[in-house]
């Protein structure tokens, strides 16, 4: 099993949803399942430590799914530099053992050096920055081009940030 998972948060930071989607193969066109987990303590913003407030939302989202997906997809970076500091992808790799591949696909360039491979989708002529922790980037950036939609983005992963925007009007 795949998963992509994405997290929103209350306008008043209140509260945070997290969202899965599970799938089967790489060119699915919509999920076998779709989660959230709604987390009532949200983590402030901290520059250069923004997995402090994804992270959470995320594991109490993952630890309700069993078996774990082989692979996850988040919404970011793996790794922020060629000398491997570590991302939200990269904390949530670790937080999960290593036994879960974690590929991160950002939607817009970080400032610094981080090791990506740039994935052109559909007619969009900019980038996806696709890092992995478990596989390597070229593998990671295929899958990623392997992914169901005509579009820069993904169907799936268009579908988790819709998924968890709407859950936090519920």
């Amino acid at each position: 099993m795949l998963a992509c998972v994405d997290v929103a948060y209350a306008p008043d930071d209140s509260f945070a949803v997290a969202a899965g989607l599970l799938f089967h193969r790489w060119d699915d066109a919509a999920a076998a399942d779709e989660r959230t987990a709604r987390l009532d303590e949200v983590a402030p913003y901290e520059p250069g430590a923004f997995y402090r407030r994804e992270l959470p939302p995320l594991l109490g989202l993952l630890r309700a799914i069993d078996p774990l997906p082989e692979v996850v997809v988040v919404d970011g970076y793996v790794w922020l530099s060629a000398d491997g500091r570590p991302g939200l992808g990269a904390r949530l790799f670790e937080a999960l053992g290593g036994r879960v591949v974690v590929v991160g696909v950002a939607k817009t360039a970080f400032h610094g050096d981080a090791p990506s491979v740039a994935v052109k989708r559909g007619k969009s002529e900019k980038p996806l920055h696709v890092t992995a922790a478990g596989a390597t980037p070229d593998e990671a950036a295929a899958w990623i081009r392997s992914m169901h939609g005509p579009h820069r983005l993904p169907t799936l992963l268009a579908r988790v940030d819709r998924l968890c925007r709407d859950a936090l009007t519920r």
